[in-house]
């Protein structure tokens, strides 16, 4: 799972525990971004602290790994990221975890089709999303590729295409709504 964490929240612990159980994963990784390449800077906090509060939010369970490998392998965009994680780590099965709030602008993401062509793609209910995301550009573009929630604990060795909306219990928090309150954390 991959962006901003600006902050990270309950929301992102939630999705993360329930792709764990649900894809049979061994590890969730939160690739925090250095910078969202399609969200503006104004406002966004440090690196380091988005990592400290993503650290703190996820202690709750080991298997959730803050991490900001993204500087490390000198990457940007999730199209470069992706297959530098593969070569890096070439005996992991990568299961990509978003949104659907992320999938309806997915088709804005750079060389989102890719994406989908590197790694498995879990799109996780949101509330007001997850409906719409169901009829977005990628949605439709890989309507083939959609495997049944039935099927999830396969996903991760899934030959790719491969994507499948996982429907949840939706969380309500958001990022944009704490900073709307101003972070406590600030």
């Amino acid at each position: 799972m991959g962006g901003s964490f600006n902050p990270a929240h309950a929301g992102h612990l939630h999705i993360s525990e329930s792709a764990l159980r649900m894809l049979d994963l061994d590890q969730v990784w939160w690739l925090v971004s250095p910078q969202n390449p399609l969200k503006s800077s104004d406002g966004m906090q440090t690196l380091d602290a988005r990592l400290e509060q993503a650290d703190e939010i996820s202690y709750v369970n080991p298997r959730i790994f803050p991490t900001d490998i993204e500087v490390d392998l000198g990457t940007r965009y999730t199209c470069d990221t992706l297959p530098a994680l593969v070569s890096k780590f070439p005996d992991t099965a990568f299961v990509w975890l978003m949104g659907a709030d992320n999938l309806l602008q997915f088709h804005k993401w750079r060389n989102w089709t890719e994406i989908f062509n590197i790694v498995p793609v879990a799109v996780f209910g949101r509330p007001g999303y997850s409906l719409r995301a169901t009829f977005s550009v990628a949605a439709r573009r890989f309507a083939r590729d959609r495997w049944p929630q039935a099927q999830a604990k396969r996903l991760a060795n899934a030959r790719v295409p491969a994507w499948m909306l996982l429907k949840i219990r939706e969380h309500p928090e958001s990022a944009t709504r704490i900073r709307a309150q101003g972070n406590p954390n600030d």
